[in-house]
């Protein structure tokens, strides 16, 4: 209400009934109404203040907020530009709207290629590389993004890079067209992704596919294999290559393994598949139709290539191979039974003296089903006592009398009845039963020596694997202390092949058993390559002359000549020569007329029961130049 109209009405309500003012009413009516704006005028005031006061507040959070803002801006955008992946956004027209350090970096483009509004296709036009074949395969055969509100579907893109780099984009497709994208070099990774692929597919040594490419190619093509298409199958193994490898030593066996590949790749050829599939195994798969003419020629090629010596600094090393060949459909259509087959006759080849091939026959097959029976009852036997011992007497020339005997296995089988010792020992070296049988021998022959006279000494036999997979020198040592047999009275005899598989792991222990008073001896001397050599190599007690020695010396000039000369060198070296396979009277007067230390053969007596060894003893000596005498019935 304007001042004048409240002053005017206040007028009024202090007119009296005779028309006149009451002043004191009108002053009143000023003061009460001066009184109540002037109530309302502080409300005000309070209003204000308290408005003031909020206003302030609120700019002090405003402030605040925009502070944060900023703070959040300036951590989104280090964020932002120091991720390990590139990141961009475009919007529904394809633009580019959002980006960091690292998309520009990865793709390599400069600022202003990527000025606000860019579009893909200008940027794909700027950039140092191009889309690979495969991620645009995939993106043209990919279903349309979903329409739904909300739904988006992702694809991948893959560029190869001008300077060799693999750069892989995840693009989200939202609904209404935009996208947002992550961008990663992936180039090491792909690089041990294949690195792992390669090497589960070949061998690290040599780069040779492995076993299990080689079964995958052999599946394959036994799949595709035609009416009359014929596939070999070759397993070749390095004959001995244990021992070669074990004498010049691990490297070095490594190189020479790689030479093999090599040399095997170049006659295989790159027509057929060449694989390592263990050790100094091979194999390799040829297809054709003029078999088995084409894989006689290509393991002829392998043999002539593998004659050729390996160096090995200024020493030469030779190598020979055996080989396996099964040939498909005849021999299996199957890859486990092609394999099978061909490692069947890749044992055969072995056994029938290796540096051959041989072809898989179904004659084979039973064969080997022989031998794993007979295997199998070889395991049996140990555990059933089917074994025992026979001895054969050494004679001392000069004394004329039984000096020791040499402890020979015998097996007894429930089923089989005796099964010679060269059927059975091969085959237990290669399975390993040896060790096993070798401390049963050990044992037994130390025992039953502890019933003999203390002159009289046992000889047992001992395989190279003995040395290499047992504790020899504990064997022995329990051996001798189980039966309370005198170190002395053992003799270990030891044949070439035992220095040949490993010298530099022999010789220590040969010196340690030595040292404790054991004898040791090399037996067949003279039918190896390096008998000589090994004379010089270890200070035996004693070396036995193959019975291959003796047969001749009566009518052959040339072979008393080289018996003489042994025996002599036995002499000037101070061993003792034990001559074997002696059976006539004959053979036993001329080397004595050679002075011989001692003779061992059916002249003085076959391998008897240990029963029988004190009969043995009881005997008289043999008379030089006597007619045989009757021997012991066997």
């Amino acid at each position: 209400m304007k001042a004048e109209a409240l002053f005017w009405r206040q007028c009024i309500e202090a007119v009296m009934a005779d028309g006149s003012i009451d002043a004191q009413r009108l002053m009143e009516l000023v003061i009460a109404t001066y009184r109540g704006h002037e109530s309302d005028y502080d409300a005000i005031e309070r209003s204000a203040e308290t408005l003031l006061r909020e206003n302030q507040t609120l700019r002090g959070n405003l402030s605040a907020l925009s502070q944060a803002f900023d703070g959040q801006k300036r951590l989104f955008e280090i964020v932002l530009n120091n991720l390990p992946l590139g990141l961009s956004v475009f919007d529904a027209e394809q633009r580019l709207t959002l980006y960091n350090v690292r998309f520009h970096q990865l793709f390599g483009l400069t600022q202003e290629d990527i000025a606000a509004g860019a579009t893909i296709a200008e940027l794909v036009d700027k950039m140092r590389g191009n889309e690979s074949t495969a991620s645009k395969l995939v993106r043209g055969t990919a279903r349309p993004a979903s329409a739904k509100a909300g739904s988006g579907s992702i694809r991948r893109r893959e560029w190869l890079m001008h300077d060799g780099r693999i750069i892989q984009s995840m693009v989200t497709v939202l609904s209404d067209g935009s996208n947002i994208a992550i961008h990663a070099d992936v180039t090491e990774d792909r690089k041990a992704a294949e690195r792992i692929t390669y090497l589960a597919h070949h061998d690290p040594l040599t780069g040779l596919p492995n076993r299990i490419y080689f079964r995958e190619q052999v599946d394959a093509t036994l799949a595709e294999r035609k009416q009359d298409q014929q596939i070999a199958l070759v397993h070749l193994n390095l004959d001995r290559f244990k021992s070669i490898n074990n004498t010049i030593g691990v490297s070095v066996g490594d190189k020479i393994l790689q030479q093999v590949a090599e040399r095997i790749r170049a006659s295989a050829g790159s027509e057929n598949t060449l694989a390592r599939l263990g050790s100094d195994e091979f194999a390799i798969l040829q297809t054709g139709k003029q078999q088995p003419s084409n894989v006689t020629a290509l393991a002829d090629r392998i043999r002539r290539q593998l004659s050729e010596p390996f160096l090995n600094g200024e020493k030469q090393v030779e190598l020979s191979v055996s080989m396996g060949i099964a040939i498909a459909p005849q021999d299996g259509e199957e890859t486990d039974i092609l394999l099978k087959n061909a490692g069947v006759a890749l044992s055969h080849a072995k056994a029938d003296g290796r540096k051959r091939e041989r072809f898989f026959t179904g004659e084979m097959e039973a064969q080997m089903q022989l031998r794993h029976a007979l295997e199998a009852d070889l395991r049996a036997a140990l555990e059933n006592e089917e074994f025992e011992l026979h001895y054969q007497p050494l004679y001392d020339l000069s004394e004329r009398r039984i000096c020791g005997f040499e402890a020979l296995i015998r097996w007894n089988h429930p089923v089989r009845g005796r099964v010679p010792p060269m059927d059975f020992i091969p085959l237990a070296e290669e399975v390993g039963l040896i060790v096993d049988i070798g401390r049963w021998v050990l044992r037994r022959a130390c025992k039953d020596a502890a019933q003999w006279p203390e002159g009289i000494k046992v000889a047992v036999n001992v395989s190279a694997i003995q040395f290499s997979s047992s504790d020899l020198t504990q064997d022995v040592s329990e051996a001798l202390a189980a039966a309370a047999v005198a170190p002395s009275r053992l003799e270990l005899e030891i044949t070439e092949s035992v220095l040949m598989e490993n010298l530099n792991e022999v010789l220590p222990i040969l010196h340690a058993l030595k040292q404790r008073g054991i004898r040791i001896s090399m037996d067949d001397f003279g039918t190896g390559y390096s008998s000589l050599s090994y004379l010089s190599s270890f200070p035996f007690d004693k070396i036995k002359i193959d019975k291959s020695f003796v047969n001749d010396i009566i009518d052959n000039k040339e072979a008393h000549a080289i018996m003489r000369a042994i025996i002599l060198l036995g002499d000037a070296l101070g061993m003792r020569v034990t001559v074997e396979g002696v059976e006539t009277a004959a053979q036993m007067t001329l080397l004595e007329c050679e002075e011989c230390d001692e003779i061992q053969g059916y002249h003085i007596s076959p391998p008897r029961p240990a029963g029988d060894v004190p009969h043995l003893l009881s005997l008289p000596p043999k008379s030089s130049g006597a007619t045989d005498s009757p021997r012991l019935e066997r």
